[in-house]
């Protein structure tokens, strides 16, 4: 899961894809890549024409109180225009997930993902917002078990120093989700 800016340029599901055909009399190597029957669009546009039934209320994730978080979602199979424009990739289709809330004026977060055609919106969902969980795991992982505290000078010794803290964090998680004891109120 990647979060993008709405400015990237993107091939929506309609534009297909293929090998241009060699000229007459032309010399040189003959096309391998895969072009483009159109021009890119930005993630706005794209998001902006999409029809009414793209869009789906998913639960997203719960609060700490056990609430479902919802919001509204479009998911569209897209390939992204810069590794097939400039580094003359072959097409790679990837999810695009568009967050854009009821009543405001336009999407608030994009995000591309690699997971398979297969994928369901609630996954797909749930791990875009999963963003701030992570940002607040890493913010253990470094102040309170001191995952940025490591000075020795071998990889082996970084890797150790990461495996124990990474540990930690797990064993804390699970007593979090687990107490044995209530807790005070």
């Amino acid at each position: 899961m990647l979060a993008v800016s709405p400015t990237v340029g993107v091939f929506g599901p309609e534009t297909t894809f293929a090998v241009p055909e060699r000229l007459p009399g032309k010399r040189g190597r003959p096309f391998t890549v895969a072009r483009p029957d159109r021009e890119p669009e930005s993630l706005l546009a794209l998001a902006q024409r999409l029809p009414r039934r793209a869009w789906k209320t998913i639960a997203c994730r719960e609060t700490p109180a056990g609430k479902k978080v919802k919001s509204r979602f479009a998911l569209v199979r897209i390939v992204a225009a810069h590794p097939v424009e400039r580094d003359y990739q072959p097409p790679r289709e990837e999810w695009l997930i568009i967050e854009w809330p009821k009543g405001d004026e336009q999407p608030c977060d994009y995000w591309l993902s690699n997971l398979p055609p297969e994928a369901s919106a609630k996954r797909l969902a749930r791990l875009a917002r999963l963003r701030w969980t992570i940002e607040l795991d890493y913010r253990q992982l470094k102040g309170e078990l001191g995952l940025d505290h490591y000075e020795g000078r071998s990889y082996l010794g970084f890797h150790h120093h990461t495996a124990l803290v990474t540990v930690a964090h797990g064993f804390l998680t699970l007593e979090r989700q687990h107490p044995k004891a209530p807790r005070p109120t």
